[in-house]
């Protein structure tokens, strides 16, 4: 075997996204402690813990935000080394972080705040594309995407990411602050972008919810990783979810 036939052996072996052995801090806090875990390319990893756990800090910390500041640890995506790079270098990389407050920007209509998303290199679904998966946000197109309501708003703040070449889609409380009806729409779209192979990891504290919707799942507690396998094993797992989830 040559040399190069190594090293594509090598990649073929390694996991789409890796966060390996990350410490992480607020200051003087020391939120994410040693944390590793895999997620294969196309599946949904379910990011779980009580509040306080460190999972959005996780999710921020693979997203490179200045907040919290990795201080160890390697984060890859498809071979890529996110570790390195700043916040605008890991989204060009294909990293897209839906954030819980969402983001609106405030005077933009809908379809200002999507082609915004468009503007950088490296461009997802179209417009039509965006309004052929959200019709209501079709229909709203023209007017400012921060009157929109909370769903209409968590429907555009993940339409704004799918319109970025996302690799790794990065869902912070999607669900937080809507109504079981919107929630159940959200889940819809949700189990259309995992039919797409859009490899995913979400934190939410509706953990049933996002158990099923998941392949594998990771719990936190106080920073560290206190399981790590099956969304089927949690669920599964009446001691497990109650020890760490509460459920």
């Amino acid at each position: 075997m040559t040399q190069e036939d190594q090293s594509e052996q090598t990649n073929k072996n390694k996991p789409f996204f890796s966060i390996k052995n990350v410490h992480s801090y607020y200051g003087e806090s020391y939120i994410v402690q040693d944390v590793s875990f895999d997620v294969e390319e196309g599946k949904i990893l379910a990011l779980l813990g009580r509040n306080g756990a460190g999972k959005t800090s996780t999710l921020r910390s693979i997203a490179r935000t200045d907040d919290p500041v990795v201080t160890a640890g390697e984060i890859w995506l498809d071979g890529q080394a996110l570790h390195n790079m700043k916040t605008h270098e890991a989204a060009l990389g294909g990293v897209q972080l839906v954030p819980e407050d969402r983001r609106i920007i405030q005077g933009l209509t809908v379809e200002e705040n999507l082609f915004l998303a468009q503007v950088a290199p490296g461009h997802g679904w179209s417009a039509e594309e965006v309004y052929e998966h959200f019709p209501r946000l079709g229909e709203r197109r023209k007017q400012d995407g921060t009157t929109l309501s909370g769903g209409e708003q968590q429907m555009l703040a993940l339409a704004r990411a799918l319109s970025r070449d996302v690799k790794l889609l990065l869902l912070d409380e999607p669900y937080e602050g809507l109504a079981p009806v919107i929630v159940q729409e959200i889940e819809k779209i949700l189990r259309e972008i995992k039919k797409l192979g859009i490899t995913t990891i979400i934190v939410e504290q509706n953990a049933v919810a996002a158990l099923k919707l998941a392949d594998h799942a990771v719990i936190l507690d106080t920073g560290e990783v206190a399981f790590s396998g099956t969304a089927k094993e949690v669920l599964e797992n009446e001691q497990l979810r109650h020890e760490y989830l509460a459920i």
